[in-house]
C-alpha cells in the first residue's frame, strides 16, 4: 500500500490550528513580546511542534493577522453584512488584541499591502452606502495609528 507523497498528516493541521489559536489569545493578552514558550503552552503542543509550524516570532505574528484578515472577509461575504459589521470586527480585534497593530507593522510592506487590500476587497462588496473605501481605510489606518 503506498501513501501520497508529503500527505498533510490531520495532526499537523490540528496542531497549527491550535498554535494560531493559541497565538491570537496569547499575543491579545500580553502583546508581541509574550514567550513563544505561552503559545505552545496555550496550545496543548511541545515548543518543538511551535517552532516546526512556526519558526519564528514574524511567521506565527503574520499567521494571527492572516486569521483576522480572514474573520473580517468572512463577516463582509454574509448576504446582510453591512459596513458598520465590517468595522465591528476591526474594531473589535484593534480593541481586544495589543498585538494587532504591532503585526500590522512588523510585517514586511508587501504582505501589509497584500492584506490591506483583501480588506479593501472585502469592503468593496458591501452595500453602497455613503462611503469612500478610500477614505474609510484611510480611517481603518489611522484607528490602528
Amino acid at each position: 500500500m503506498t501513501s501520497p507523497a508529503n500527505p498533510t498528516r490531520s495532526d499537523a493541521v490540528r496542531n497549527r490550528d491550535l498554535l494560531v489559536t493559541a497565538a491570537r489569545e496569547v499575543l491579545a493578552e500580553q502583546g508581541l513580546d509574550a514567550p513563544m514558550s505561552a503559545v505552545a503552552k496555550r496550545a496543548g503542543v511541545g515548543q518543538g511542534t511551535l517552532y516546526r509550524h512556526f519558526p519564528d516570532r514574524l511567521t506565527l505574528a503574520t499567521a494571527v493577522l492572516e486569521e483576522n484578515v480572514r474573520d473580517i472577509e468572512q463577516v463582509a461575504a454574509r448576504p446582510d453584512a453591512t459596513l458598520t459589521d465590517v468595522l465591528g470586527v476591526v474594531t473589535w480585534q484593534m480593541i481586544h488584541s495589543t498585538a494587532f497593530v504591532g503585526i500590522i507593522r512588523l510585517s514586511d510592506e508587501e504582505s501589509s499591502r497584500f492584506l490591506a487590500d483583501r480588506v479593501r476587497t472585502a469592503i468593496d462588496g458591501l452595500p453602497r452606502e455613503t462611503y469612500d473605501t478610500d477614505d474609510l481605510m484611510l480611517a481603518v489606518a489611522m484607528v490602528s495609528g
